[in-house]
């Protein structure tokens, strides 16, 4: 179905917290100052908010809190009576968030909508706070998931000393299989990887919500401590706080905003689940597949997109998923970071805000961090790293693990 056969959906506010390490500050309190921002910015009050969809993936595992975090979290805030969901669906949580808000307004269920990711990953006991990531795949059979996964990195042997000795996730040992493959079957490089890297802390340097904000040379990405080859630890998402929210809306309720000109319209918002398929079938890819699904609704093309965030839990995501994306043929993202066209003001600015990698990586916020990002560049408001002339933005956010890619996968396409 195109764009002008739906009916029309539009964010009409967003609002952010920064990301890092906040021990003293708890997760009502970050959610508190995300969706307040978001008001504020929409023109809004909290007793216009008709429904609200709020994402978390690792409270459980942290505090105990198992059940109804949406409803605790919110009701401080005022919102009650309304229909309240919880969202978990791993990384991908946030930008489910966010698409289940959009079907609400688009079904004609609400006129407004609230979607909220918020995440507190900090905490003293380290070991507790890496196995967060261990729900994130079929806990019934880790041995074959890890044999399975760590499998298309055969071929690439990892160089004398280039693992941690610390302890980090086993997700990096599983990105650093997808970069090896990634080697190994289109001739990609160590620095190809290390250039996202570099290219990424250079955007976050102009972003104050980012994690980090220091840059560095693609030689400094490259002598940094290693995680797994070809990882080193710049090239890799941190543990992050945080969180994210973006009030959606009908086009009834938008011209009664007082500035709507800011509102940003969803020209798609697709979630999709992998498949089974091999290695080698990258075309069958789940964000190819939800990518083009994406397009399609849009009415658009890669060559039409102005900017991207795309999910670089690692730099090498960021390569294999703008290939996805269809901004370069499979086998060519390294080519194309290498270039600069993934820098701002090069042909298709990747990760305008830092990315995950320098921005930081609030699991349960994730996503709707990426459509802020989005909304600032199409408004203009992006500052020293605005992207000149948006008009259109995609974001891919992807969560867990099954078989050999994401389980899920979100793709969101907006435009001014």
């Amino acid at each position: 179905m195109s764009p002008s056969a739906q009916p029309a959906v539009f964010v009409a506010g967003v609002g952010m917290t920064p990301t890092g390490k906040f021990l003293d500050r708890s997760i009502k309190e970050l959610t508190a100052d995300a969706v307040m921002a978001a008001l504020k910015d929409a023109g809004l009050a909290v007793g216009d908010i008709q429904a609200a969809y709020f994402s978390n993936a690792t409270q459980g595992v942290l505090e105990g809190q198992t059940m109804i975090r949406a409803q605790i979290a919110l009701r401080p805030l005022g919102i009650e009576g309304v229909p309240v969901y919880n969202v978990e669906n791993a990384c991908a949580s946030a930008s489910s968030a966010f698409a289940l808000a959009v079907q609400a307004v688009r079904a004609g269920e609400v006129d407004i909508a609230l979607a909220v990711g918020a995440e507190k990953m900090f905490c003293t006991d380290k070991a507790k706070m890496f196995s967060v990531f261990d729900g994130a795949w079929d806990v019934a059979t880790v041995a074959a998931n890890k044999d399975m996964l760590l499998a298309m990195g055969r071929g690439i042997e990892p160089p004398a000393g280039s693992t941690s000795k610390a302890p980090y996730s086993l997700f990096m040992d599983i990105y650093a299989a997808f970069g090896r493959f990634h080697m190994r079957e289109f001739g990609s490089t160590q620095r190809q990887f290390a250039a996202v890297a570099a290219k990424n802390h250079g955007h976050s340097a102009h972003n104050p919500l980012a994690q980090y904000r220091n840059t560095y040379s693609v030689d400094e990405i490259l002598a940094a401590p290693p995680i797994t080859y070809p990882l080193t630890l710049p090239m890799c998402a941190p543990i992050s706080d945080g969180a994210a929210a973006a009030i959606v809306c009908s086009e009834a309720m938008l011209a009664r905003l007082a500035d709507r000109r800011r509102a940003a319209r969803v020209l798609a918002s697709v979630v999709a689940t992998g498949s089974t398929r091999a290695p080698e079938e990258i075309a069958r890819h789940v964000t190819v597949k939800a990518s083009r699904l994406a397009y399609e609704r849009a009415g658009v093309g890669p060559q039409d997109i102005s900017l991207a965030e795309v999910h670089d839990a690692t730099a090498i995501g960021e390569i294999i998923q703008c290939e996805n994306l269809g901004f370069c043929e499979f086998g060519a993202g390294g080519a194309l970071a290498e270039s600069g066209a993934t820098t701002i003001g090069g042909r298709i600015p990747i990760n305008t805000s830092g990315g995950l990698e320098s921005k930081g990586h609030p699991i349960g916020a994730t996503g709707l961090g990426q459509i802020h990002e989005l909304v600032t560049q199409l408004r203009g408001e992006a500052g020293t790293r605005q992207v000149q002339g948006a008009r259109l933005a995609i974001a891919e956010n992807g969560g867990g693990l099954y078989g050999i890619e994401e389980a899920v996968c979100a793709i969101t396409i907006l435009g001014r």
